[in-house]
């Protein structure tokens, strides 16, 4: 609701972030991540598994729960990574945990699934009706699909980038199968084009489309989309311009910025990028409610997207020099003001796991 000339939305909840920890601290850690996600907007993260070693016993994620406890600035969650070498432990992983997370394509990390053995293991293994949250392009994403309805099972398709990918996606859900589905905002805001302007720097998994292809994505933005996510994935620049390049960009504190500035240039509506970016993001996966939390945006800021300042460890974005529209200015964190006019006031430890 409007507040002077700011407007108060509620905490957004990002479902797809790399926090690199353990293994990658040298690109990003607990405290600069969230930072990254508060400057960002978002008072909730949900943390990949696929880091060094994986997500994928108990041991390793209660030892990570605890050093997110300790060091980060928001409510921070975890995914369970689908190992083939530790399927017996999904059942207890599944207690603490907001999904398991299955690669069942390209992944710079020690997680993928690669027979068709295995990935009918974790679904008969996880279980039903706590999501799995798959790494699916291409034709992948109708095998996902057909594992949902095959076990009746609540399966959210990842960072869908193509026309063809979101069609069959939008026909699943009009036949009532149990399937969601997220975008990225640099596959709805950059292209092909971009990614041979950028070089390194704009390659990330799934790689960027057509213009015809981000289209499509616009097209079913009111309908068959149910989550933006950022797939925030820092490299630093050293690793970026070496001679074997990772996939991934940093996206935390750029995504809600860029869906202002679409909301102002009226691709989608406040209210829808709400129901995108914080409720079903939190229906979806289950999300504890975060009592006494906000953030307020000034939604006429104009100003240009820079490198400098930016929170997140490996200090550079691919949408750098680009010209946008609404700014975080302020964010309540259970009851607390932690944010304010890009300066962090309080520096109180929230997360759960």
């Amino acid at each position: 609701m409007p507040n002077g000339k700011l407007t108060r939305l509620p905490g957004l909840a990002d479902i797809h972030v790399h926090l690199r920890v353990p293994g990658g601290e040298h690109k990003e850690d607990f405290s600069t991540g969230t930072a990254a996600a508060i400057a960002g907007g978002f008072t909730t993260v949900l943390a990949m598994p696929n880091t060094s070693p994986p997500l994928a016993t108990r041991e390793t994620l209660q030892a990570i729960q605890q050093q997110a406890q300790a060091a980060a600035l928001c409510d921070v969650h975890f995914y369970a990574g689908a190992s083939p070498d530790h399927l017996d432990e999904l059942p207890v992983l599944a207690q603490e945990t907001v999904g398991l997370k299955i690669y069942a394509d390209q992944t710079y990390g020690p997680l993928r699934i690669g027979n068709l053995a295995t990935l009918l293991r974790c679904f008969q293994t996880w279980p039903r009706g706590k999501p799995i949250a798959m790494h699916a392009e291409g034709r992948a994403v109708a095998i996902g699909i057909g594992l949902a309805a095959a076990f009746e099972q609540r399966v959210h398709l990842c960072h869908v980038s193509r026309a063809d990918e979101i069609a069959l996606i939008a026909a699943a859900k009009a036949r009532g199968l149990p399937v969601t589905c997220e975008v990225t905002p640099h596959h709805l805001f950059l292209t092909e084009a971009d990614a041979a302007r950028l070089g390194p720097f704009g390659d990330m998994r799934p790689r960027l489309a057509t213009s015809a292809d981000v289209d499509a994505l616009w097209a079913h933005i009111d309908t068959t989309i149910d989550c933006i996510s950022t797939d925030h994935a820092p490299h630093t620049r050293a690793e970026k311009l070496g001679p074997d390049a990772p996939p991934g960009v940093p996206g935390l504190e750029t995504a809600l910025p860029l869906l202002l500035t679409a909301v102002a240039e009226g691709r989608l509506t406040l209210e829808r990028l709400i129901a995108l970016m914080a409720h079903n993001p939190r229906r979806i996966f289950g999300l504890p409610e975060q009592p006494e939390t906000w953030i307020e945006v000034d939604l006429d800021a104009a100003y240009t997207l820079s490198d400098e300042g930016l929170h997140t460890k490996c200090g550079w974005s691919p949408f750098s020099g680009m010209a946008v529209r609404g700014k975080v200015e302020h964010v309540k964190l259970h009851g607390a003001l932690i944010f304010e006019n890009g300066v962090f006031i309080h520096s109180t430890k929230r997360t759960r796991s």
